[in-house]
């Protein structure tokens, strides 16, 4: 039986990798259910492993780049690409991004309506990301926890873990050198009068911002980077920061319904990349920052790899195939 403190996203991911295993796999949380007390519940859910190469390793970008496929076996995964815009006065950010990332087609003010008719004539250049995609974070909380215990996971909510488990996924509550929170700011909106289809960022010389499309005409707008050990709620600037963002994309955003606004702090190390570490006996999966539905499955597959290492017959059957 191998024992998990946690099943937030982290949690859940290495449960997964280790039933197909043909693990015994619990996992102790104290939240009331599925997602309930994960800080994953304010991610955008994007799928954008090009995207994140502006400003992330090549390691990031390889990694992701199998995410998609990892996550459309547990939960409806939207593969539209993404679209990067800014406005007139930023267009110096653009080209900046262009060249600090790939896997994008330079598109004119056609191109841009032609992808999101709602958006035409309000940009005259954008980058998109054709094979990029999102998730419904939410959604695929709980789907990946129904898959957990289809596959025979118990999963013990409301109750803390023993002091003794074989993997610690419990983000900022584990006691490990290094790791910094770095707050993550969300605003949930319904607006009848815009419909965008893929994920949108809209570039920012100080805040990059994002919005989502989370179905039935709503939309999650949240920001990316902000370096703060806070925990309390967004605070009026920010909440202005992220709706001046969502009208600087369409006006049609000034009707909208502010339905939740959200904060959380994401664990992150001093290089942003998440890690396995060994500490006291016990495996930590920790670290996934702003990347994590993106790096969750490569990070489990290597998690589960070191708690329940294949034969060495298996593996050579698997490389040779």
């Amino acid at each position: 039986m191998i024992t998990i403190a946690g099943a937030g996203l982290a949690g859940l991911a290495t449960a997964y990798e280790l039933l197909q295993r043909g693990a015994k796999v619990t996992l102790f949380e104290r939240g009331p259910g599925p997602g309930a007390a994960s800080v994953a519940r304010f991610a955008g859910g994007m799928l954008a492993p090009f995207c994140e190469g502006e400003s992330a390793e090549e390691e990031v970008v390889s990694l992701g780049s199998r995410a998609c496929d990892w996550w459309a076996k547990i939960t409806p995964v939207h593969r539209r690409g993404t679209l990067v815009v800014a406005p007139a006065r930023d267009r110096a950010e653009l080209s900046r991004f262009a060249q600090r990332t790939r896997g994008h087609q330079l598109l004119g003010g056609s191109g841009i309506a032609e992808l999101e008719p709602a958006l035409a004539g309000r940009f005259a250049s954008g980058l998109f990301y054709k094979d990029e995609a999102h998730l419904d974070p939410r959604r695929a909380l709980v789907d990946l926890a129904t898959a957990v215990e289809t596959l025979g996971g118990q999963i013990r909510y409301d109750t803390p873990a023993p002091p003794r488990v074989d993997l610690d996924c419990t983000g900022m509550a584990a006691a490990l050198p290094d790791l910094r929170p770095v707050r993550g700011e969300m605003a949930l909106l319904h607006c009848e009068g815009v419909e965008i289809n893929r994920t949108l960022r809209l570039l920012h010389p100080r805040i990059p911002l994002y919005l989502v499309p989370r179905g039935d005409q709503h939309f999650m707008i949240g920001a990316t980077m902000i370096e703060s050990a806070s925990t309390r709620a967004p605070s009026l600037r920010s909440v202005n920061e992220l709706l001046s963002a969502a009208f600087a994309l369409h006006p049609g955003f000034g009707e909208a319904s502010v339905v939740e606004l959200g904060a959380g702090l994401r664990p992150a190390f001093a290089d942003n990349l998440p890690r396995l570490i060994e500490q006291d006996g016990v495996l930590h999966l920790n670290g996934l920052y702003r990347h994590g539905f993106l790096l969750a499955p490569a990070m489990a597959r290597r998690a589960a790899e070191r708690l329940l290492p294949q034969p060495a017959d298996l593996v050579l059957l698997e490389t040779s195939g």
